[in-house]
């Protein structure tokens, strides 16, 4: 599984089913689950924030870009800043948070901060998640599989309850590698499934290409 399909994936799966006013996304690179949400919502409202200052700059220029510049902000701030004075609740808070725990960190600061949990801990990301939700909001993210059981647990620790959760895998034979997970403050049976991604090499399954065809130029 290619790790640039993670973010294409949560933009495309992500329930909208509150119909979100404002939206947040936490650590958010270049913006590019900002502008999913913009075009597949309504959102009046869509914040972003990001850490890195070339990924934050980036951001702008991507959102200046785009037909929605009016309703996306990036911030350049870390989590703990900005849930430090929180000045809105939000619909739907969506993050592709780093989680290459195992892997070795390289002398590139800015691709570490990318790819590190210890950037943002999912602890810290779950705590900022329930502080900053509105009462019939959404968090989605998307995760490694093996850590999936510890994640929904640190929720429900918060009140954060699983509403959907997907486990992808990259092909048909291959083990499941991530977790889409949506939560809400309403505790219930939540919808379980799974997406694979390609039959083949580049041959894609008919349900990746139903869920992502709307964000791809050729598929």
């Amino acid at each position: 599984m290619k790790i640039g399909t993670d973010g294409v994936l949560l933009g495309a799966w992500t329930p909208l089913i509150n119909n979100p006013y404002n939206v947040l996304d936490i650590g958010a690179g270049t913006g590019i689950l900002s502008l999913m949400l913009a075009q597949r919502s309504n959102a009046e409202q869509i914040d972003a924030i990001e850490i890195d200052e070339d990924a934050y700059e980036q951001c702008v220029e991507n959102f200046e870009a785009s037909p929605w510049g009016d309703k996306l902000f990036c911030f350049h701030a870390g989590l703990d800043e900005f849930v430090d004075e929180p000045e809105d609740e939000y619909d739907l808070i969506i993050s592709n948070p780093p989680f290459y725990t195992d892997d070795y960190k390289s002398d590139n600061v800015s691709r570490d901060l990318a790819r590190f949990e210890d950037a943002l801990p999912f602890e810290e990301l779950i705590e900022a998640a329930a502080l900053l939700l509105s009462d019939n909001g959404i968090f989605s993210v998307i995760i490694p599989y093996k850590e999936e059981e510890r994640f929904v647990a640190m929720c429900k620790e918060l009140d954060l309850f699983p509403l959907k959760m997907t486990r992808v895998k990259g092909t048909p034979t291959s083990e499941i590698k991530r977790s889409l997970l949506a939560f809400c403050r309403m505790e219930q049976t939540p919808l379980i499934d799974e997406l694979v991604i390609e039959i083949s090499r580049h041959n894609y399954t008919p349900e990746y290409i139903e869920l992502t065809k709307e964000f791809y130029l050729k598929m």
